[in-house]
Formats: C-alpha cells, structure tokens, sequence
C-alpha cells in the first residue's frame, strides 16, 4: 500500500480522523501555552543564560520548548517523567512494588501510572521553586516577594501538571503517547526559527560546511532509525501436546531483544544527574561564604565548564544508565518463567535457569551496543561544535533520537489502525 492510499483511508476513517484532530488540537493549546511567560522575565538576560548553560539548553527539550520562554509549561512533563522513574526504580527496591509493576497485568499498571500521577505533584513544586531561585539569582527573574514566589510557583507547577493531564487525554482519545508527542511538538516548533536564522545569516564561504552538516545529519537520522529499529531475535519452540485426536504446539517462532532496549530513558537520568549538582554549584557560588563561593565557581568553571570533561562524564553517565534502566525494566527470570508455563523452549538450552541466564547473556552483549550508541548521540552535538566552531551547526542527537522514535511510533499506530479498519 502506498503513501497516497494510506492518506485517504486515514481521510475516510472517521474514527481515525477524529484521533489525529484531537492530537493536534491538544497540540495546539499547548503550544499557546508555552508563549505565555510568568511575569517578570529580563528577555535579555534569558537569551545570555540559555547561550551560557549547555544543559539547559538539553533541559529544554523535555519541557516541549516551553523552558526557553520561561512559560507557564516552563517545567513540561519533566515532573512526570522523573515520577516515573522514580517510580520504576522503587521497583527494584520494593518486592510488592515489583510485583504489582511485572505480575498484576493491566490493573497494576493502572495502579502504578496513578502513584506516578501523586508523586509528580510534590515534584512539580520543589522543581518550579528551585528553577525560580537559580533565575532570580541569576538576574533572569526580578526579586519576588513571599506572595510573588509562592504565585509563581503554583503557577508554573499547576502549567506542569495541565500538561500531564494533556498528554494523557492524548493517550486515551488520541493516537500515539502523548508525553512523547509533547516533546516532539516542541522539538519540531524551534524548526522554523532555526532555519530563518541560518537563511538570513547565510554566508556563501560556509556553503563547505553547511553541505558537510545536512549530509552528516541525514546520515545521523539512518543510524538513528536503524538502531531504534534493530531487534535481536531468539528463537522459540512451542512443545508438542496431544488432546484427544488432536496435535497442539510444535510451533517456531521468536523473541525479538531491542538492541535500545532502554530508549531515551538513561539521557534523561543522566540529564537530571548533571543538572542537579550544577543548579546546587550555581547557588552557592553566590553565598556569603567566600571559601564555598570560590569552591563552587572552580567547579563549575574547571570542571563543569570544561567542554571535554562535560563530554566525558556525560558519556560514562549515559552508558552506565543504559545498563541500569535495562536491568530494571528488561527481567530474564521472569520471561524464562512465562515461556516455561506456556511450554516454550529455546532450542539447545534447557528451561527455566538456563534459559535465563541465556537471555541475560544476549541482553548484555547486545546492550553494549545500544549503551555506545547512545552515549555517541548524547555528546554529539557537543563534539559537532567543537569541530565546526558553531553551535549552529551541532546536530542535536538527544533531540533527534525523541523525533524519530516518536514517529517511528506513531507511524506503526496509524498502519495498525489502517490494518484493522482493512480488516
């Protein structure tokens, strides 16, 4: 079927059509929302401290968009995502907490979203006061009074959860996820603006450098899709069993093991890692202390503000995380458990211990595949301006991997949608 057909099954579904208008108003409010700014913003002094802060500008991405305007959405679903996390890592930790996350099926994943839901709130309010502090201190914000801060920060915590509420209603009446679509939707708005600056400040003697970056980025978008894309599969046979007259089973299938089994999930931990001892540093370099503001001005100037330290710790983060976030997500013993019950083997290995530990070893090997791929992408636009001496010119990699995978994903949705009205 090709992409003219697709569209005007898309265009008659009724059902369909409703879903993608849904989604795209959602779209639409939040993205109104995102050019409101709290009152009191120095335009300027955001500009330099957006052009002065690497990770902010990464930050930015997870908020829709909405952080570089100081928005009322300034925090995005940066609140639930953390909440999320957290919440998986409690998984780890917590034996009922496990159970009802990889045992208790539909209900207690229901369960575990809601608990997601609560945690974010508490969140969301530490999260708008610290960036509220680190602003006013950084001459972003003027100095707010007791009522002022207290305002602000229910203002910008309630604009995070709305978004929260957002992306779900896009969940369940839409199509696609919509915390996902939230951050593609602001990823793909700051489009436009980059490509008018590049029009209007374009100089024939960078014409070398401009064909070299959009021939590395569509190469950087094949690598992309291509390991987003990549599965590792294990072969399954399903035993023979005879019921009455009849034969069931002796089926051969397999199970597919994602080579970036952990997606974009370890950036954002790694991210959130980073972010925190800086937004700390950032603090008390303005304390009376003079040793602790010293202290903390080396730090962030020798060491946080040392592009190839930056780089390298950011890497190690983003690769240590990988294996950690597939760890807690990605359970051998548990899928040796439900091929055992359901009569399936992996030829050649004997079920349960065994099989699990060869699940294990796969997942492991094929993980460190996926780990340097994305420690790769992490720094890239790092390495980029390093090399070209532009920031122009550094192919976002974090933000790239969001947009692929995002319409990888809702590319498949829409398909299975099509297929299933086909059918």
């Amino acid at each position: 079927m090709n992409f003219g057909t697709k569209i005007k099954l898309i265009v008659k579904d009724a059902a369909l059509r409703k879903q993608i208008l849904f989604v795209l108003g959602a779209l639409i409010v939040f993205r109104f929302m995102a050019v409101i700014p709290i009152p009191g913003v120095d335009v300027l002094q955001l500009e330099q401290f957006f052009a002065n802060n690497e990770f902010l500008g990464l930050l930015n991405i997870f908020s829709g968009g909405g952080l570089a305007n100081l928005s009322l959405v300034m925090l995005g679903v940066g609140p639930y995502i953390t909440a999320t996390i957290i919440m998986q890592l409690t998984t780890m930790i917590s034996p009922s907490m496990r159970e009802m996350y990889h045992e208790e099926g539909a209900a207690g994943k229901k369960k575990f979203t809601t608990y997601s839901r609560w945690l974010t709130v508490p969140l969301a309010l530490l999260q708008s006061f610290a960036f509220l502090m680190l602003l006013t201190r950084s001459g972003v914000v003027g100095d707010l009074s007791a009522l002022g801060l207290i305002t602000n920060v229910l203002v910008i915590s309630t604009g995070s959860i709305l978004l929260m509420w957002i992306g779900e209603l896009m969940s369940e009446f839409g199509i696609g996820n919509g915390v996902s679509l939230i951050i593609f939707a602001g990823i793909v708005a700051s489009i436009p603006s980059l490509i008018s600056q590049r029009i209007f400040a374009f100089d024939p003697s960078q014409l070398p450098l401009i064909i070299g970056f959009l021939i590395f980025a569509v190469l950087t978008t094949a690598a992309v899709v291509a390991v987003t894309e990549a599965e590792r599969p294990i072969p399954i046979t399903y035993a023979k069993q005879v019921r009455g007259n009849k034969v069931y089973g002796g089926v051969s299938t397999y199970l597919p093991l994602r080579v970036n089994q952990a997606g974009v999930i370890p950036i954002i931990f790694a991210l959130s890692l980073m972010l925190f001892p800086q937004m700390v540093l950032s603090f008390l370099a303005n304390v009376n202390s003079e040793i602790i503001a010293t202290i903390s001005a080396f730090i962030l100037e020798k060491i946080l503000g040392n592009g190839w330290i930056y780089a390298g710790l950011y890497f190690i983060l983003v690769f240590l995380f990988t294996y950690f976030y597939t760890a807690v997500t990605f359970d051998p013993e548990n899928i040796a458990k439900n091929l055992q019950r359901s009569g399936a083997f992996i030829p050649g290995v004997r079920p349960g211990q065994s099989t699990s530990a060869y699940i294990g070893k796969i997942i492991t090997r094929i993980t460190l595949v996926g780990a340097l791929f994305l420690g790769v992408i992490a720094v890239m636009p790092i390495g980029m301006q390093a090399y070209t001496g532009n920031a122009a010119f550094a192919v976002g990699g974090t933000g790239l991997l969001i947009a692929v995978s995002v319409v990888i994903d809702l590319i498949k949705k829409v398909e299975a949608q099509i297929s299933m009205r086909e059918y």
